[in-house]
């Protein structure tokens, strides 16, 4: 499949470089004509809702971006665009994938948990928590996608997958009466080549068809050996009804991509700054293309197992759905629907920020002395490939993890809507149900292995003798340390009921009201495999209990079920003070139902077999439940949209899993019981300034803490992990439809990095610029820009180390934390036609 995505984006460089042969096929079509400007808050929002309406008659916090706003904000990852919306905090220094989304006072450890992320109103994947893989890992942004919509509170979010905390949805460009399409090639710093192509148009007898794709290699923005490589397809093809009743599309899309995921590495302690390494290089990453080979090791039952690390974050797979809507004629009855089928193969390779055990380099009398082996005369530190590890040199143990996460998915979604008038009011009811059905694996093993402090560092080998006999020791081989030490196979599978009733009526000339009701299950089943330490190498001499014992899977398994109901009651009033000044406010009770991967078994009955397969039965499984509560006012009018509100949100029950060492070199899936409560004010501003020269930008303040926490009541009362006090976003924005520049900014403010409060991080600001010249081309046209992210290639830290949690030390040595992303100028040529 790579090669046919590669002789895809070939043709797309092209398209991109050969405008001619475009402009000669599509000399006969018009030149598009010039929409009117749309004045800011009158953008029609279609997401989660049965009656379509613009923004300033909605009752609820709504955000959109159009295609412009996208490719400007989005070249790295998710986490480029989310930031730009209020109320998200979105950490990208992992790269395009696995961004961590943290919406506003609420306690997560990133990666969608609140919101799920939707393309053309149906969710990547129907239950969150089967497994610790992020949505964006199944699908990635193009040239095809026509605006993003961000709903959030209000009974929008009771339909379909539901979510009170807010919807990301994504909405694709359509086909359109004539034929048309973007061509795309961009050229980034450190060997980033993509091609895109986007197209849309008729196929006759009321078809169209909208295709897009890219294909893109990267050596990435951290060099690491690591190959980031692959591609997408995407597409629909719709019919639509001669009367204008409605449509029904068919949607598609395949993907086989890999790329790398970066983790926190070890900074200086005091200043925060990334560390030199023993070659006097600064260190940026701590991973590398080692001989993978050679860190395998034996398993039980004979075989070997070898390490795929190094295929970074792939998956392979794809969706179809079926969409459609369709108006009763002047009954006021109509009926719309979306049903989805997914299966991906997906593999996840997490390098972790340390070994589980002392997690910081070390030197090597410290390495020898943190483990009780003695002094340097009686080490032999020796590079794999060989030649003697310097005695001044810096170490560091760390670990990886082969995560094999296959994922399937069925989902489907029916409403019957109906219209109708009764005296002032006119009222748009729905009637709905949603169904999902998911199963996850998660298969991981966790290799530790020992290197030096570089960038991209060599192994190292290690063997002690005993001053006394002058027995042997090995402790490190080849750069293997710890042979197995994590092991587990899961499988999840989620099961979804919803059904839920709406009414969103618009009563006389300034008033609206929306009151929505939801009740959902969920069946749960689990099931997961025991583990034994076994000796799989009892042949190789001098072997440490480490490198000779593996921790593997034992054939024994637990399984057990989970079913928990829950319901969610909305209500939102807008008033309009006139017909550019509406005041709004909405009220909820929702729920979130816990992941899965944190239910946990009841003890086993004294005397069970290490292996034996057992069902004891699960502990309390209950629904987590959110309360939240907005006003505001929103004025929107030709050269002005304002918005501002105050929200308050509660949480309670909150299941919170944090993936955090073990102390023996392992990890686990920690799970806290906890509550919080935030309140906090928002506000939005788009203004002209002067002719094409107009600022956008948003602030969010909030004040989050937790009221519960079951495993540490000293957390009572600390602010919420991660999440900032202060968020806001501020550009300027100049296009004369020949010239554009666009310089924007995005701050973090100060957050802590786990919920001891321990460790603070410092606020930063994140600026990026785009600068294009567009040049017409007949009907068509074709723009080339530069967009520099990070442009004052700002060096700060997004996160501490996640799975140290609260043993991270505050004031040592060294500090373990990710950084931003680095500088990187992207170059662009975007023909249109």
């Amino acid at each position: 499949m790579k090669q046919f995505l590669a002789l895809a984006a070939a043709g797309v460089s092209l398209a991109a470089l050969m405008p001619a042969a475009a402009l000669a096929q599509q000399a006969d079509a018009p030149a598009p004509a010039e929409d009117e400007e749309p004045i800011a808050g009158q953008e029609i929002i279609v997401t989660g809702t049965s009656r379509s309406r613009a923004a300033l008659d909605t009752p609820l916090a709504i955000s959109q971006l159009d295609d412009t706003a996208l490719a400007r904000a989005g070249v790295t990852s998710q986490a480029d665009i989310l930031n730009t919306i209020p109320s998200i905090k979105a950490d990208g220094g992992g790269g395009e994938v696995a961004s961590n989304v943290f919406i506003r006072g609420l306690p997560s450890g990133g990666q969608f948990q609140f919101t799920p992320l939707m393309y053309d109103g149906i969710t990547v994947l129907s239950s969150f928590g089967l497994n610790s893989s992020a949505y964006d890992v199944y699908a990635r942004n193009d040239l095809g996608i026509d605006r993003l919509e961000f709903v959030r509170g209000g009974v929008s979010n009771l339909f379909g997958p539901g979510s009170v905390a807010g919807l990301i949805n994504y909405i694709s460009k359509d086909g359109g009466d004539e034929l048309s399409g973007t061509a795309q090639l961009e050229v980034a710093e450190r060997g980033r080549y993509r091609g895109d192509l986007a197209l849309n148009g008729p196929l006759g007898g009321n078809f169209y068809f909208a295709l897009s794709g890219f294909y893109r290699i990267d050596d990435g923005p951290i060099r690491t050996g690591l190959d980031t490589e692959g591609g997408q397809i995407r597409g629909n093809i719709e019919y639509r009804f001669d009367d204008g009743s409605g449509n029904i599309k068919l949607i598609g899309q395949y993907i086989d991509d890999q790329t790398t995921f970066y983790l926190p590495i070890p900074l200086d302690g005091p200043s925060r700054n990334r560390l030199r390494g023993n070659d006097g290089e600064l260190v940026n990453s701590v991973q590398n293309q080692f001989d993978f080979a050679s860190l395998g090791f034996n398993i039980p039952g004979g075989g070997r197992f070898t390490s795929e690390i190094a295929d970074g974050v792939a998956t392979r797979g794809g969706m179809i759905g079926l969409s459609f809507e369709k108006d009763f004629g002047d009954s006021g009855w109509g009926i719309n629907g979306r049903f989805k089928y997914s299966d991906y193969s997906h593999k996840f390779g997490l390098w972790s920020d340390g070994d589980g055990v002392i997690n910081v380099p070390e030197t090597l009398t410290s390495f020898l002395a943190n483990r009780n082996l003695g002094l340097p005369a009686n080490a032999q530190f020796t590079f794999a490939g060989g030649g003697a590890v310097p005695a001044n040199a810096l170490l560091f143990a760390n670990r990886f993890t082969d995560r094999d996460r296959p994922v399937d998915d069925f989902t489907a979604e029916l409403n019957i809507t109906k219209t109708l008038q009764t005296g002032s009011i006119d009222h748009a009811f729905t009637l709905g149900g949603f169904y999902g059905n998911a199963t996850a694996g998660d298969f991981n093993v966790t290799t530790t292995y020992l290197a030096e402090l570089n960038n991209r560092p060599r192994l190292v080998s290690l063997t002690i003798t005993n001053p006394v006999g002058g027995a042997q020791t090995v402790i490190s081989r080849g750069g293997l340390l710890n042979a197995g030490a994590g092991y587990v196979n899961n499988e999840h599978s989620a099961e979804r009921f919803a059904g839920y009733i709406a009414d969103q009526m618009k009563i006389g000339d300034r008033f609206n009201l929306d009151i929505g009701f939801r009740i959902e299950k969920l069946n749960g089943d689990i099931r997961r495999e025991r583990t034994s330490t076994t000796v799989t190498d009892a042949t190789t001499a001098n072997l440490s209990t480490a490198l000779r014992d593996v921790v593997w899977g034992n054939g024994g398994f637990l399984t057990g079920e989970v079913s928990t109901t829950e319901w969610a009651l909305a209500a939102g009033a807008l008033y309009k003070v006139s017909d550019n000044i509406s005041l709004y406010a909405n009220a909820s009770r929702g729920f979130f139902f816990p992941e899965l991967r944190s239910a946990a078994f009841r003890p086993l009955p004294a005397g069970t077999a290490a292996n034996a397969s057992a069902s004891p039965g699960m502990q309390s499984f209950t629904a987590e439940i959110i309360k939240q509560a907005e006003a505001g006012i929103k004025i929107s009018q030709p050269g002005l949209s304002l918005t501002l509100s105050g929200f308050y949100t509660s949480l309670d029950n909150r299941r919170q899993v944090l993936f955090v060492n073990d102390g023996q070199g392992g990890l686990t899936e920690q799970v806290n019981l906890v509550g919080t409560e935030s309140y906090g004010a928002e506000a939005t501003v788009d203004v002209r300034i002067i002719g094409d020269l107009s600022f956008a930008g948003n602030v969010t303040w909030q004040k989050a803490e937790y009221t519960a926490f079951d495993t540490r009541v000293l957390n009572i009362g600390n602010a919420v992990e991660r999440q900032p006090e202060w968020l806001y976003n501020a550009g300027l924005y100049y296009d004369d439809g020949m010239f554009d520049l666009s310089v924007f900014t995005n701050y973090t403010g100060p957050n802590f990095t786990a919920a001891t409060n321990a460790i603070e991080l410092e606020g930063w600001n994140i600026a990026n610029l785009d600068a294009g010249y567009t040049m017409d081309i007949g009907s068509n046209s074709l723009r080339l820009s530069l967009n520099v992210f990070n442009l004052f290639d700002t060096d700060a830290v997004t996160e501490g180390s996640p799975r140290q949690d609260a043993n991270q030390v505050a004031n040592g040595a060294f500090f373990v934390g990710r950084p931003v992303l680095p500088r990187r100028l992207t170059a662009r040529a975007t023909f249109t036609f």
